[in-house]
This record gives structure tokens, C-alpha cells and sequence, in this order.
């Protein structure tokens, strides 16, 4: 009886095989997922609502740490110096930071995909214009012109200063610097596209510029445009983070992860190093976690920049 001999079975890939990311880019995903994940479930998850004044008592400011020798069960990471849980306060301060942050990216990715879309496509004095208006944001440092704007704005609107309008401006100021760098990219990407034949031919059968932009080369240069956007975002987060330190960002009442650390900041050399410590932590945690995660598919979609092991 003559068998016929069964082609060896393949070997199941791993997950992470399969995704094809090191270790070090699965573990800096689950980080920022995790903390995001929290972050965006604060009103649940909680012990206390940081930003219901009647709820704070002096009584139980500046308690350390529960896994300390003074500290209070109720406050696994203690309070701030308004007796404010700190745990809670983090949970509602990333996810101001991270609004805010995801908030300038998108305003940002969208004007510089538009410029960079009129710039590429049409060339010429619109290009001229549009790049001499880059060149001149580009001019100033990105904390000097956030700062600036930031300063016009609550010259000419009172309310900028509070919990309603200070997001708003955060966002503004921060994504008037950021939007060059799309831009300048897409701007690239777009007098590429515009050079190959099916745009040349979108042209000849008569479709209209806005159409042969936004459904024929808005898809083609996208891929580099969402790599800057994860990177940007941890960049932004950032920014957002300095303003409130520097005391131009969100006010001490509903605060973000850079308003927690000016506070802490206040009290570190009095003993009081709880305060700064873990917001600071949480901050770095995620901006290292998102730069992994955005270097890591900047190589994954650039062969030229894909470092061989």
C-alpha cells in the first residue's frame, strides 16, 4: 500500500511574530494603552472627584503615601497640600494632558494637511506664501510661541484662565507651531503624487482640484502624516505639561498632569515628595511609551530608516 507522505505542518507564528515589533515597542503599547485606558475611565475608576471643592478637607492635606509609616489607607498616594487625593487627581490630570495633547495634534494634522495640500498641489505663489508663513512660526521657539499666544489670549478674553476656556487655548497654542511639520511633509508627499500619471489624467478628463486632492492624493500621503502624529502627540502632552508648570495652563482647581508637578514642586524640599514624584512618573511613563511606539513605526514605514539585526 503505497502512502503518500503529508507535507510537514507549518509552525504556528507567535503574536509578536506576527505583528513583527520588539519587545520593548509591545510593552511601551500596553503602557500608553494603559494609561489612556485609565485615563479616559478617571469618573469610574476614582476613589474621589479632585474637582469638587466640598470635598476636600485640610485635615487630610499633605498625607503621605498609604505604604508609608504615616500614611492613610484612604489615599493610596497620598494627598496634596488642599487634601486632595492624588491618586484621583492624576487619573482627571491625564486626561486633561491627553485631551489636550490628542486635541493640538489633530488641529495641527489638519491645517498643515491642508496646507501642505494646496501648497503641493498648486505650486507657485500659493506654495510661496505658505511656506514663508512656516519659515516664520518656525522661527520661534515652540514654548516662546505657545507662551505668546497663550498671553494674547487671556489679555483679550478674561475667562481664558478658566477650566472652560484654558483647554481651548492650550490647544491653539500649542498646534500653531506643530502644523509646519505636516506641511512641510505633505507638501513633499503632494508634488510627488501630483507628477505621477493618474493625476495627470484625473486633470485631462476634467475632475476639479478639490476632488483629485482630497479622494486621489490625500490617501496617498497619509501613511507619514499619522507617524508624525503619534510622535507629535507625545511632544504635545509635553508642551502641555510646561505651560502648566510654568502657571499659563490648566488652573490649580482642575488640574493636569504639569499643574500637579508645579505644586508638588512647592513642597519637595520640605519633605513633601509625593506630591511631584508620581505625576511626574506618570508623565514619563507616557511620553517614553508614545516616542517608542511613534519611532518604531516611523522605521516600520520608512525602509530606508529600518535599522537590520
Amino acid at each position: 500500500m503505497n502512502t503518500l507522505a503529508s507535507a510537514p505542518r507549518p509552525v504556528p507564528r507567535s503574536l509578536l511574530s506576527r505583528i513583527g515589533a520588539p519587545i520593548s515597542v509591545i510593552v511601551a503599547a500596553a503602557l500608553a494603552l494603559a494609561i489612556v485606558g485609565c485615563a479616559l475611565m478617571a469618573s469610574w475608576i476614582a476613589p474621589y472627584d479632585p474637582t469638587d471643592l466640598a470635598s476636600f478637607e485640610l485635615i487630610n492635606a499633605e498625607l503621605p503615601p498609604s505604604f508609608t509609616a504615616d500614611g492613610d489607607a484612604r489615599f493610596l498616594l497620598g494627598t496634596d497640600n488642599q487634601g486632595r487625593d492624588l491618586l484621583s487627581a492624576m487619573l482627571y490630570g491625564a486626561r486633561v494632558s491627553i485631551a489636550i495633547g490628542g486635541g493640538a495634534v489633530f488641529v495641527a494634522a489638519t491645517l498643515g494637511v491642508v496646507m501642505g495640500l494646496l501648497a503641493g498641489y498648486f505650486g507657485g505663489k500659493v506654495d510661496a506664501v505658505i511656506m514663508r508663513i512656516a519659515d516664520v512660526i518656525l522661527s520661534f521657539p515652540t514654548i516662546l510661541l505657545a507662551l505668546l499666544v497663550s498671553g494674547i489670549a487671556r489679555a483679550l478674553f478674561p475667562n481664558a484662565a478658566t477650566a472652560e476656556w484654558a483647554p481651548l487655548i492650550l490647544i491653539c497654542a500649542i498646534a500653531i507651531h506643530e502644523w509646519v511639520q505636516y506641511a512641510r511633509t505633505v507638501r513633499a508627499a503632494t508634488m510627488v503624487e501630483t507628477a505621477k500619471d493618474y493625476v495627470r489624467a484625473a486633470k485631462v478628463i476634467g475632475l476639479p482640484s478639490w476632488r483629485i486632492m482630497l479622494r486621489h492624493i490625500l490617501p496617498n500621503v497619509m501613511s507619514p502624516v499619522l507617524v508624525i502624529a503619534t510622535i507629535n502627540l507625545a511632544a504635545a502632552v509635553l508642551t502641555e505639561a510646561t505651560l502648566s508648570f510654568l502657571g499659563v495652563g490648566m488652573p490649580p482647581t482642575y488640574p493636569s498632569l504639569g499643574t500637579l508637578i508645579r505644586i508638588g514642586n512647592e513642597f519637595v524640599f520640605s519633605g513633601i515628595w509625593w506630591i511631584a514624584l508620581f505625576p511626574a512618573l506618570t508623565l514619563v511613563i507616557l511620553v517614553l511609551a508614545v516616542n517608542i511606539v511613534g519611532d518604531w513605526l516611523r522605521d516600520r514605514f520608512n525602509p530606508k530608516l529600518r535599522v537590520k539585526r
